[in-house]
């Protein structure tokens, strides 16, 4: 990382000490250290001071972690690899080719595309997910400067719970290539919440023309909403719940980014991606990170009972049981990336 400027990061230092000081449900602290960027702010305090969002480390910089505690997101340039992106993107095409099967792996068709004649190449596709099985494209997840910056939101013991690569197709006229603005936390049966992270790199660039992430920032403070299907004209994709009831005023970040730039983002931070607009596929690798110390926990009764219920449906007729939970979906999804498997 480029060194920041004293005087700029000693601003950070003070803003994030002011914002520290009003957090009431901290579960994290942060102490000064000799290697810590933080320590001229720190070192009078006797006490460890706290942070809600991030824990100790000496990757973030204090502008970096004030940026997260407020916004939800911090967006890192250039951390995958050109060569490496090039690995994951032919992995990709060797599964829509079904030249490699890989077990577990979910396959998905644009709602528009699939209602067509099937084309049985990359263009049929619109996103994989669940390919903890496979070797080239799990290497994503166990990137060494990824995990890096992961274990800055998790804690060492980490578990990649939810991998997709997204292939976001032209879109056919429908506007079905949009993704509505949702919250991750909606489709996860674990918890803290705060200990859960979402790594999503960027395999070409994506702007606004292509599809780009769109962010609420500040939106992970709030709670959990409810999510259904958005009524919307050309119809929506399988599992593509939106929120229900969010202000439309609320400022938005358009997240656009260079092949190979990363963006982490919280479980409860609002976002979603615009249609795209061009004649190509809009091209990202994603995984959702969660500290192994994390639990599960039971949704009945929650604004999480209408995703249990249909990705139980799913899973019953995918894996053939009679009796299946909403944890045991995540439970086989689930890999450790670094460190022990505790409770996920």
């Amino acid at each position: 990382m480029e060194q920041q400027p004293a005087r700029k990061t000693s601003r950070a230092s003070e803003r994030l000490k002011l914002l520290i000081n009003h957090l009431d449900r901290s579960q994290a602290t942060i102490r000064a250290s000799p290697t810590s960027a933080l320590t001229s702010t720190y070192s009078s305090s006797s006490q460890p001071q706290r942070l809600r969002y991030t824990l100790q480390n000496d990757l973030l910089t204090p502008e970096q972690q004030l940026f997260y505690e407020e916004n939800g997101f911090i967006l890192i340039k250039n951390l995958v690899s050109e060569e490496d992106i090039n690995k994951f993107r032919k992995e990709f095409e060797r599964i829509c080719r079904k030249e490699v099967k890989i077990p577990g792996l979910v396959v998905m068709r644009d709602v528009a595309i699939s209602k067509s004649e099937f084309v049985p190449d990359q263009k049929a596709v619109n996103k994989i997910q669940d390919f903890q099985e496979s070797p080239e494209l799990f290497r994503y997840c166990a990137l060494p400067q990824m995990l890096k910056y992961v274990q800055c939101f998790t804690g060492p013991n980490v578990m990649a719970m939810h991998t997709m690569l997204i292939n976001k197709p032209p879109d056919a006229g429908k506007k079905t290539s949009r993704h509505p603005m949702h919250q991750d936390l909606h489709y996860f049966p674990f918890r803290p919440v705060d200990r859960i992270v979402c790594a999503w790199t960027a395999m070409e660039r994506v702007d606004r023309q292509n599809g780009c992430l769109v962010v609420l920032p500040g939106s992970h403070t709030g709670t959990l909403q409810e999510h259904e299907y958005p009524e919307w004209e050309g119809g929506v994709n399988k599992v593509y719940h939106g929120v229900r009831d969010y202000d439309p005023q609320h400022p938005r970040v358009h997240l656009e980014m260079e092949k190979g730039d990363t963006v982490f983002f919280h479980p409860l931070l609002i976002h979603g991606s615009g249609m795209n607009k061009t004649l190509g596929f809009r091209k990202a690798i994603s995984c959702h990170y969660a500290s192994s110390d994390c639990y599960y926990i039971d949704v009945k009764g929650t604004t999480q009972e209408n995703i249990e219920k249909e990705v139980l449906e799913i899973a019953a007729r995918k894996y053939t049981l009679d009796s299946i939970s909403f944890a045991d979906t995540w439970a086989l999804r689930g890999r450790l990336v670094q460190g022990e498997r505790i409770s996920l």
